[in-house]
């Protein structure tokens, strides 16, 4: 199965068991606009609560805000995004279709990456345990050719994206041989910015209406409460402020599903701290960052930190977190250092003062910021991707199942009476009241048992419990696990301990 093939049956997966639905659907949809079904938002909230709790909990100097979607539209003059967050697009005049011109061309360099990758990979089959992966990279010629090859189109990228060239985007695209996917064509118009803002009236419609936006981040909510949160609360630098909520871009080359949506969710924490300390904080962040996901258990190998070569306008430092998703290592978490343009940039046009005195050492000064930001939505797609797998078993059959980590897990426990009488229901129905009060559980009496167990595994329930006859006399039930598919006899009274054990959340946090 290829990784495009995974990709489709993992969103029709999603679809299928109540993850993810396309918006509007009766309608047709809306393009990169989805919601979650009942399973995706128990999936996405306990995320975010294993995003808030590790910020917020384990760190006393961090607290956490809920700021408003709709902004003064000054707050976006002062942030840099009314004059400068624009995507160069370019348009196939055959299919009508319209690109990013950037992501064109990193499509093209990461095509060159993956026949590296798939000659290391013939090497390694190859030669067994003498491979020698560094040597061969540096003699062998197939893959010195497509190293120079990548080198010489990443330089002139690199160029164009530092000089804002739009003309050499496209002669890149031209000279790459760079066709559309729709038309096959290489028929590209000129590129041109686009501003990625939404934008919308505010108050009575007319002359008398203003131009607001939908915030494009999270983080300016933070920036413009700062001075609130500080002196409200107490703060002394260095401390942070985190919080999650939904932005909106206007982006109109959404793609991949989840990855790349028009509305979405953040969860960002803003770090200040004094001047000449964030690169130590910056360190700091990026270990912190990189342990909670690796923390998932879902592989150190399928993360990697990807170094800014051109910072954004308001960083000193930048890395991504990339994750490997079906298709590739993409972004999946951005952690910046972002100096005092911000805090700067909202204290000179708001003429509001924003200086922290520190009265320790007498200062008073703007703090700088490190920035840690990541998508809820791309997140959840990680997990989810991570965890779907297709398994044949010894009898020849093949299960669905979702490997999530278990403290994610939408639901934690399914009930499943074997029969629909002899008392086994209410039995049953006792054993789910309980639960219910410290784990999302699920009772299920509907088709044979091992029917209900593919639908459990297919929506990654950590363990089934079966009341079969017996529980009647020894008041044990049978406890599937879904990972091993092993069974065991529990007494009921002993359920809640071992549920807890597996699911509770603060056992990964334990850990961090």
């Amino acid at each position: 199965m290829t990784q495009d093939e995974l990709f489709k049956i993992l969103v029709a997966h999603c679809k299928e068991y109540g993850f993810i639905f396309p918006s509007s659907e009766i309608y047709d949809g809306l393009a990169a606009v989805y919601d979650y079904g009942q399973m995706g938002v128990e999936l996405k909230n306990n995320i975010k609560q294993y995003w808030w709790n590790a910020m917020t909990r384990l760190n006393e100097n961090i607290v956490g805000i809920d700021a408003a979607v709709f902004m003064h539209p000054s707050t976006w003059v002062a942030s840099g995004h009314v004059a400068a967050f624009n995507d160069p697009l370019i348009d196939n005049r055959d299919s009508k279709k319209r690109y990013r011109a950037d992501v064109l061309i990193e499509d093209y360099l990461s095509k060159i990456e993956e026949k590296i990758e798939k000659e290391v990979a013939k090497g390694r089959k190859r030669f067994g345990d003498a491979f020698d992966e560094a040597q061969f990279r540096a003699t062998n010629p197939n893959v010195l050719r497509e190293k120079a090859h990548y080198d010489e189109v990443h330089a002139r990228y690199k160029k164009a994206e530092d000089t804002n060239d739009l003309a050499e985007y496209k002669q890149i695209i031209l000279d790459l041989g760079i066709v559309c996917p729709i038309s096959g064509t290489k028929n590209w118009t000129d590129v041109r910015q686009f501003n990625l803002m939404f934008s919308t009236q505010f108050g009575s419609t007319g002359e008398g209406a203003n131009t607001v936006y939908l915030r494009p981040e999270t983080a300016q909510g933070i920036f413009v409460d700062y001075i609130n949160v500080q002196k409200t609360g107490r703060m002394k630098v260095p401390f942070g402020i985190a919080q999650i909520g939904k932005a909106f871009r206007n982006e109109v080359v959404a793609r991949q599903f989840i990855f790349r949506m028009r509305e979405f969710e953040q969860m960002e924490m803003e770090f200040f701290c004094k001047p000449g300390t964030e690169m130590e904080w910056f360190k700091k962040w990026k270990e912190n960052r990189m342990k909670w996901h690796v923390n998932l258990g879902m592989g150190a190998e399928n993360y990697r930190f990807h170094d800014h070569e051109k910072l954004a306008h308001y960083a000193n430092a930048a890395t991504d977190i990339e994750f490997h998703f079906p298709f590739g290592f993409k972004e999946l978490e951005g952690i910046h250092s972002r100096t005092d343009f911000d805090l700067g940039n909202h204290q000179q046009l708001s003429g509001r003062k924003l200086t922290y005195f520190d009265p320790e050492t007498g200062e008073s000064y703007v703090p700088y910021c490190v920035e840690t930001s990541i998508g809820v939505d791309r997140m959840f797609l990680a997990v989810l991707s991570h965890s779907y797998k297709q398994e044949t078993l010894e009898n020849g059959e093949t299960r669905v199942v979702l490997s999530l980590p278990a403290p994610l897990a939408p639901v934690k426990a399914a009930i499943l009476p074997l029969v629909k009488k002899d008392g086994l229901p209410e039995v049953a129905q006792e054993i789910m009241n309980d639960l219910k009060y410290d784990f999302n559980c699920q009772y299920e009496d509907k088709d044979s048992i091992g029917k209900r167990y593919r639908r459990q595994d297919a929506i990654g329930t950590p363990y089934c419990i079966t009341v079969d006859h017996d529980t009647l006399n020894d008041h044990c039930v049978t406890v599937r696990d879904r990972d091993t598919m092993q069974q065991e006899r529990v007494p009921i009274a002993e359920l809640k301990a071992l549920i807890d054990k597996k699911v509770n959340l603060n056992n990964l946090l334990r850990n961090l």
